[in-house]
Formats: structure tokens, sequence, C-alpha cells
């Protein structure tokens, strides 16, 4: 499962504001008119796709849901997946 707060760089508990914050200032470094580096569009395409979720009440709420029911059902690779995401996010220069 794809960690749509990791790909914004934000907790869990952002708010709307810091949501929408977070992926103007992703998309616009990783959009590929302005990014030249290989994968650029495909971090691109996680940003757009975790605003698109996380912007929206109702869609935020069932990923919640689901994070929560995922994170119990095999804490393991959560666990992983998060750490994972987590450590190429700081590694990578903005």
């Amino acid at each position: 499962m794809t960690d749509f707060y990791s790909a914004l760089g934000v907790p869990s508990s952002a708010s709307t504001a810091d949501i929408k914050t977070a992926f103007r200032r992703l998309a616009a470094h990783y959009h590929p008119d302005r990014n030249a580096s290989p994968d650029a569009p495909a971090r691109f395409r996680a940003v757009q796709e975790a605003y698109e979720v996380l912007s929206d009440d109702d869609k935020r709420q069932a990923y919640d849901d689901n994070r929560r029911r995922n994170l119990l059902d095999d804490p393991l690779q959560t666990a992983r997946d998060i750490w994972g995401n987590y450590l190429s996010r700081i590694t990578e220069t903005p």
C-alpha cells in the first residue's frame, strides 16, 4: 500500500492547507518540464495521486480506515513500507 502521507512529506494529522502546500511545492519540484531526472514523471504522478486522495475528505477517511486496517493486518510490511519511503525521501536532494 502506498503511503500518501509520506509521498507528500506530511504527518497523518496534517490539515488540508498543509497538504495543499506540500502538494504545490512537490509538484513544482517534480514537474517533468522543470526536472530532468528520469524518475521525475513517476514522482510527479505519485504526488498527484496522493493529493487527489488526501484533499478529498471522503477519500481521505476511506484511505485512513484502510491504512489502519493494513497496519493491523501486516505491521511488519507496513513498517518496511514506511521506513523505505522515509529513507528514500531523506536521501534524495530536493
